[in-house]
């Protein structure tokens, strides 16, 4: 009985220290930055490593050799929209961003990102989005001892995608159509409310028993668009019932069986058959 105690306690012992081990920081802790440009937003999501005193490019990193971009996981890159990269067009989505360090350019890769593992781009037959950048020096007094990415020269049509580490600087310009999305959101607000909007609004009234006659406005505006649906000829006599119109709303219920019956839904002939018994005796 004794050692099945002791067993007892030596495993919950053993448990506790497991639940409870020790947590230290990072040496290359995570990061993350987003920026809107134009209407596009990007997010970065990468480890800053830092020099540590140590000689970083052509030895830490080795010249044309494939880089994960920081430290840890394959750094991410996130687009919200397509945008022009480095003059190259990448597709909305999110990509491992991979680098080839070089003494004079640098050739960024962007592969679909599927992995947090850099080393699974490399085996992977997929031909990523590359261009090429050249390299910049940073004043002395502006080196940077940790690994930074970030954004600069924002407009509303592109902005500078930016790589800072020891006194390395890395810019790869960043285009975005913002014109060609501000223009189709223009013309969708000038459009107008759509039929499904006129048919939510209408239904919207119906279920809060508000304001019938517009309701029966903004159903109407929707069957004429185009959105004579049998369910949207129920909405349309439910309405009238509402408002006493107990003949229109025969005929508009009619309408939705005939649909309905095309449409092969017999749940819309029962419950329309339904409310026409209904109305008939009042």
């Amino acid at each position: 009985m004794k050692q099945s105690i002791l067993l007892f306690a030596l495993l919950l012992s053993v448990s506790s220290w497991v639940n409870a081990q020790i947590q230290t920081p990072s040496a290359s802790p995570s990061a993350k930055v987003e920026q809107r440009i134009g209407l596009v937003d990007v997010a970065v999501e990468y480890s800053r490593t830092s020099v540590k005193g140590r000689e970083i490019f052509g030895d830490l990193v080795p010249y044309d050799s494939i880089w994960r971009t920081g430290a840890n996981s394959a750094t991410k890159i996130t687009f919200s929209d397509s945008v022009s990269f480095g003059g190259k067009t990448v597709k909305k989505g999110s990509y491992a961003l991979l680098t080839k360090p070089g003494k004079q350019t640098w050739t960024f890769m962007l592969y679909p990102h599927n992995s947090t593992s850099y080393s699974s781009y490399l085996d992977s037959d997929v031909v990523p989005v590359s261009v090429t950048a050249n390299v910049g020096t940073l004043a002395k007094d502006a080196r940077k001892e940790s690994f930074l990415i970030a954004f600069d020269n924002l407009t509303s049509t592109g902005g500078d995608f930016q790589l800072l580490w020891d006194n390395v600087i890395i810019t790869v310009p960043i285009k975005v159509n913002t014109d060609a999305a501000v223009q189709a959101s223009i013309a969708k607000v000038m459009a107008g409310p759509t039929a499904q909007d006129y048919y939510a609004a209408a239904q919207y009234n119906l279920n809060e028993k508000k304001d019938m006659k517009q309701a029966l406005e903004w159903v109407n505006k929707s069957i004429a668009m185009g959105n004579e649906k049998y369910w949207v000829m129920r909405t349309k006599a439910l309405i009238q019932h509402e408002l006493g119109d107990d003949a229109g709303a025969i005929n508009s219920i009619q309408r939705s069986s005939e649909l309905a019956k095309e449409a092969a839904n017999f749940e819309y002939i029962k419950m329309n058959d339904a409310s026409l018994v209904e109305w008939r005796k009042g």
